[in-house]
């Protein structure tokens, strides 16, 4: 169910702006058509929202991301990669401990080496850049993942 939603989310999106758009004309510069399956359809990225008196559970009032996790979770799959960094080893300049992340910046927390032996401490990683703990001094680099001109988007 989880990989159906996934596959899911791209025409549920396109499907439901094309819904929001008033037809100003009866000519179509472009034509669009459902993609040909076999099977039941896919489940979508939007719940299908409660019966009249009912209160609505978590996964009928869920939408978009949040309904993608929820669907993870029934599936078993962890959604978003919560799991804490290598934390066995001080990260030095020639082997930093690598953060993945699909954005060219993210903040990352230091607990010391090992693991809680000092306050969290917070800074910003940047791609391309080396990030060190001012209390432990472990040393962190960013694995960025993402798309190379995905950071031209932002406002």
């Amino acid at each position: 169910m989880f990989k159906n939603a996934v596959r899911a989310a791209r025409p549920a999106v396109q499907a439901a702006r094309s819904s929001m758009k008033p037809s100003t004309s009866s000519l179509r510069l472009f034509s669009t058509s459902v993609r040909a399956q076999s099977g039941p359809p896919p489940p979508q990225l939007y719940g299908t929202g409660a019966k009249p008196g009912t209160v609505p559970t978590d996964i009928e009032q869920a939408t978009g991301l949040e309904r993608l996790q929820l669907l993870g979770e029934l599936e078993g799959i962890n959604v978003f990669d919560d799991s804490p960094l290598d934390s066995s080893r001080l990260g030095t300049k020639a082997s930093p401990v690598l953060v993945p992340s699909f954005e060219a910046e993210r903040l990352v927390g230091c607990t010391g080496v090992p693991a809680d032996s000092h306050d969290v401490l917070w800074f910003n990683l940047e791609k391309d850049k080396i990030g060190r703990c001012v209390e432990c001094g472990s040393v962190y680099a960013l694995d960025f993942q993402g798309e190379e001109d995905h950071g031209a988007h932002h406002h």
